[in-house]
Protein backbone atom coordinates (compact mmCIF):
# COMPACT_ATOMS: atom_id res chain seq x y z
CA UNK A 1 0.00 0.00 0.00
CA UNK A 2 1.54 3.43 -1.11
CA UNK A 3 1.43 6.96 -0.19
CA UNK A 4 -0.43 7.48 -3.53
CA UNK A 5 -3.01 4.97 -2.98
CA UNK A 6 -4.13 6.04 0.25
CA UNK A 7 -4.42 9.43 -1.31
CA UNK A 8 -6.57 7.83 -3.73
CA UNK A 9 -8.60 5.57 -0.91
CA UNK A 10 -9.06 9.26 1.07
CA UNK A 11 -10.65 10.69 -2.26
CA UNK A 12 -13.09 8.14 -2.27
CA UNK A 13 -14.03 8.35 0.89
CA UNK A 14 -15.22 12.07 -0.39
CA UNK A 15 -17.28 11.13 -2.53
CA UNK A 16 -20.05 10.35 -0.48
CA UNK A 17 -19.43 13.46 1.66
CA UNK A 18 -19.84 15.65 -1.29
CA UNK A 19 -22.85 13.87 -2.04
CA UNK A 20 -24.19 14.82 1.08
CA UNK A 21 -23.29 18.31 1.13
CA UNK A 22 -25.13 18.80 -2.28
CA UNK A 23 -28.47 16.93 -0.98
CA UNK A 24 -28.22 19.30 1.61
CA UNK A 25 -27.55 22.22 0.27
CA UNK A 26 -24.11 23.02 1.90
CA UNK A 27 -22.69 24.05 -1.57
CA UNK A 28 -19.86 25.90 -0.08
CA UNK A 29 -18.25 22.85 1.77
CA UNK A 30 -19.55 20.90 -1.21
CA UNK A 31 -17.35 22.96 -3.66
CA UNK A 32 -14.29 22.82 -0.82
CA UNK A 33 -13.93 19.32 -0.45
CA UNK A 34 -14.58 18.76 -4.61
CA UNK A 35 -11.77 20.91 -4.80
CA UNK A 36 -9.72 18.41 -2.09
CA UNK A 37 -10.76 15.64 -4.16
CA UNK A 38 -9.16 17.39 -7.21
CA UNK A 39 -6.21 18.55 -5.23
CA UNK A 40 -5.44 14.81 -4.07
CA UNK A 41 -5.83 13.61 -8.00
CA UNK A 42 -3.09 15.91 -8.82
CA UNK A 43 -1.06 15.02 -5.61
CA UNK A 44 -1.66 11.24 -5.92
CA UNK A 45 -0.28 11.35 -9.25
CA UNK A 46 2.90 13.67 -8.80
CA UNK A 47 4.13 11.39 -5.79
CA UNK A 48 3.70 8.05 -7.93
CA UNK A 49 5.63 9.54 -10.84
CA UNK A 50 8.01 11.79 -8.69
CA UNK A 51 9.20 8.93 -5.87
CA UNK A 52 8.42 5.77 -8.31
CA UNK A 53 5.51 4.84 -6.04
CA UNK A 54 3.38 3.52 -8.83
CA UNK A 55 1.19 0.01 -8.68
CA UNK A 56 -0.76 -1.99 -10.58
CA UNK A 57 -3.18 -1.26 -7.87
CA UNK A 58 -3.26 2.44 -8.05
CA UNK A 59 -3.20 2.22 -12.06
CA UNK A 60 -6.80 0.79 -11.24
CA UNK A 61 -7.90 2.41 -8.34
CA UNK A 62 -7.08 6.01 -9.87
CA UNK A 63 -9.48 6.36 -12.60
CA UNK A 64 -12.21 4.46 -10.43
CA UNK A 65 -11.84 7.09 -7.93
CA UNK A 66 -12.05 9.66 -10.87
CA UNK A 67 -14.80 8.17 -12.48
CA UNK A 68 -17.19 7.83 -8.64
CA UNK A 69 -16.51 10.76 -7.73
CA UNK A 70 -17.92 12.62 -11.47
CA UNK A 71 -20.59 10.34 -11.85
CA UNK A 72 -21.92 10.53 -7.83
CA UNK A 73 -21.47 14.40 -8.60
CA UNK A 74 -23.24 14.68 -12.01
CA UNK A 75 -26.04 12.54 -10.56
CA UNK A 76 -26.43 14.11 -7.51
CA UNK A 77 -26.42 17.75 -9.15
CA UNK A 78 -28.99 16.48 -11.82
CA UNK A 79 -31.10 15.32 -8.77
CA UNK A 80 -31.04 18.42 -7.04
CA UNK A 81 -32.11 19.96 -10.42
CA UNK A 82 -28.56 21.50 -10.91
CA UNK A 83 -27.59 20.45 -13.91
CA UNK A 84 -30.22 18.92 -16.81
CA UNK A 85 -31.10 14.84 -16.60
CA UNK A 86 -30.07 14.45 -21.02
CA UNK A 87 -26.02 15.29 -19.65
CA UNK A 88 -26.31 13.29 -16.41
CA UNK A 89 -27.49 10.19 -18.91
CA UNK A 90 -24.60 11.02 -21.53
CA UNK A 91 -22.09 11.13 -18.65
CA UNK A 92 -22.77 8.17 -17.09
CA UNK A 93 -23.45 5.66 -20.49
CA UNK A 94 -19.87 6.53 -21.76
CA UNK A 95 -18.83 4.89 -18.41
CA UNK A 96 -21.39 2.27 -18.11
CA UNK A 97 -20.49 1.53 -21.94
CA UNK A 98 -16.79 1.28 -21.10
CA UNK A 99 -16.74 -0.81 -18.99
CA UNK A 100 -19.26 -2.98 -20.43
CA UNK A 101 -16.48 -3.13 -23.47
CA UNK A 102 -14.05 -3.85 -20.92
CA UNK A 103 -15.94 -7.21 -19.47
CA UNK A 104 -17.21 -8.34 -22.72
CA UNK A 105 -13.86 -8.34 -24.55
CA UNK A 106 -12.31 -10.25 -20.89
CA UNK A 107 -15.62 -12.97 -21.15
CA UNK A 108 -14.77 -12.91 -25.02
CA UNK A 109 -11.30 -14.25 -23.79
CA UNK A 110 -9.98 -10.79 -25.71
CA UNK A 111 -9.32 -8.85 -23.24
CA UNK A 112 -8.61 -5.28 -24.12
CA UNK A 113 -5.87 -3.18 -22.44
CA UNK A 114 -7.74 0.56 -21.65
CA UNK A 115 -5.53 3.25 -22.28
CA UNK A 116 -6.77 7.14 -21.78
CA UNK A 117 -7.03 9.28 -25.26
CA UNK A 118 -6.40 12.87 -25.75
CA UNK A 119 -10.27 13.22 -26.31
CA UNK A 120 -10.84 11.12 -23.11
CA UNK A 121 -8.16 13.55 -21.00
CA UNK A 122 -9.99 16.43 -22.56
CA UNK A 123 -13.50 15.08 -21.23
CA UNK A 124 -12.32 14.59 -18.27
CA UNK A 125 -10.89 17.54 -17.91
CA UNK A 126 -14.30 19.25 -19.36
CA UNK A 127 -16.51 17.34 -17.22
CA UNK A 128 -14.24 17.97 -13.75
CA UNK A 129 -14.47 21.70 -14.62
CA UNK A 130 -18.08 21.90 -15.41
CA UNK A 131 -19.07 20.53 -12.31
CA UNK A 132 -16.31 23.12 -10.41
CA UNK A 133 -18.57 25.61 -12.16
CA UNK A 134 -21.58 24.27 -10.80
CA UNK A 135 -20.77 23.85 -7.46
CA UNK A 136 -19.03 27.49 -7.55
CA UNK A 137 -21.62 28.94 -8.37
CA UNK A 138 -24.34 27.63 -5.81
CA UNK A 139 -21.70 27.99 -2.63
CA UNK A 140 -20.92 31.61 -3.81
CA UNK A 141 -24.50 32.75 -5.35
CA UNK A 142 -22.53 33.83 -8.69
CA UNK A 143 -24.60 33.35 -11.72
CA UNK A 144 -21.99 31.63 -14.59
CA UNK A 145 -24.59 33.14 -17.49
CA UNK A 146 -23.99 31.85 -20.52
CA UNK A 147 -21.07 29.48 -19.22
CA UNK A 148 -23.05 26.78 -18.33
CA UNK A 149 -24.60 26.54 -21.92
CA UNK A 150 -21.28 26.53 -23.22
CA UNK A 151 -19.66 24.23 -20.63
CA UNK A 152 -22.83 21.80 -21.20
CA UNK A 153 -21.93 21.34 -24.63
CA UNK A 154 -18.28 21.10 -23.99
CA UNK A 155 -19.09 18.62 -22.09
CA UNK A 156 -21.74 16.59 -24.48
CA UNK A 157 -18.95 16.99 -27.58
CA UNK A 158 -16.13 15.74 -25.65
CA UNK A 159 -18.32 12.50 -24.07
CA UNK A 160 -19.60 11.94 -27.76
CA UNK A 161 -16.08 12.12 -29.09
CA UNK A 162 -14.16 9.94 -26.43
CA UNK A 163 -17.14 7.34 -26.84
CA UNK A 164 -16.55 7.41 -30.47
CA UNK A 165 -12.84 6.70 -30.04
CA UNK A 166 -13.22 4.11 -27.55
CA UNK A 167 -15.93 2.20 -29.53
CA UNK A 168 -13.76 1.86 -32.82
CA UNK A 169 -10.49 1.26 -30.50
CA UNK A 170 -13.04 -1.89 -29.44
CA UNK A 171 -14.24 -2.40 -32.54
CA UNK A 172 -11.37 -2.72 -33.96
CA UNK A 173 -9.58 -4.84 -31.12
CA UNK A 174 -12.31 -7.49 -31.15
CA UNK A 175 -12.15 -7.71 -35.02
CA UNK A 176 -8.14 -8.68 -35.16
Amino acid sequence: MTLPNLITIGRLFLVPLVVVMITNGRWETAFILFVAAGISDAVDGFIAKRFGMTSELGAYLDPVADKALIVSIYITLALVGAIPVWLVVLVVSRDLMIVSAVILSWVMEKPVEIAPFVVSKLNTAAQLSFAALMLGSKAFGVDPGPAIDVGQLLVAVLTLGSMAAYLAFWLRHMAA
